[in-house]
């Protein structure tokens, strides 16, 4: 599986963007899956649900499937979040894995950058970023990318992806 990154800081516009990034790719005939990475807690359970009273009753995973998906959920009861290299090990396997966030792990990423946020570019300080895509004019050294135009980024992507290492 292929795995390419991004980042940038909340509000920046990563999720919109991967939104618009994965019909593209599936139209290039690729499957295409996603982590994303959040500092808040979160559940995707219902208290009072049969899956939620077997959780807190102590299981380990609880898997809800039924005719159209299937989660599986995982408590980690006290054990140290899982690495990027743990969460894709779960995956199915697929052509691209899109990773959202996560920005510290040394994977090959684009920068979501938007200036009038007022946030600053984190390319300078993470070697990771190969690009950013951004919706104004900035000086950088990595190739710059328009934000607003998705089928440039995907092909940069497959383009990165794919080069001889």
């Amino acid at each position: 599986m292929k795995v390419f990154g991004l980042a940038g800081y909340s509000g920046s516009g990563k999720t919109t963007l991967i939104e618009k990034l994965i019909p593209r790719f599936i139209a290039r005939g690729l499957t295409v899956s996603l982590i994303k990475h959040t500092h808040h807690n979160f559940d995707v359970d219902q208290p009072g649900k049969d899956s939620y009273r077997h959780r807190a009753a102590g299981a380990s995973e609880v898997l809800l499937t039924c005719d159209t998906r299937w989660v599986l959920m995982h408590e980690l009861r006290g054990a140290p979040e899982a690495t990027l290299e743990e969460q894709l090990a779960v995956l199915s396997p697929c052509d691209l894995v899109l990773v959202e966030g996560f920005k510290q792990t040394p994977i090959s990423k684009l920068e979501i950058y938007r200036p009038a946020h007022g946030k600053p570019p984190i390319w300078p300080e993470n070697p990771s970023v190969v690009a950013v895509a951004t919706d104004a004019a900035i000086d950088c050294p990595l190739p710059l990318l328009d934000l607003n135009d998705p089928a440039a980024i995907v092909q940069f992507i497959l383009d990165y992806v794919d080069r001889p290492c």
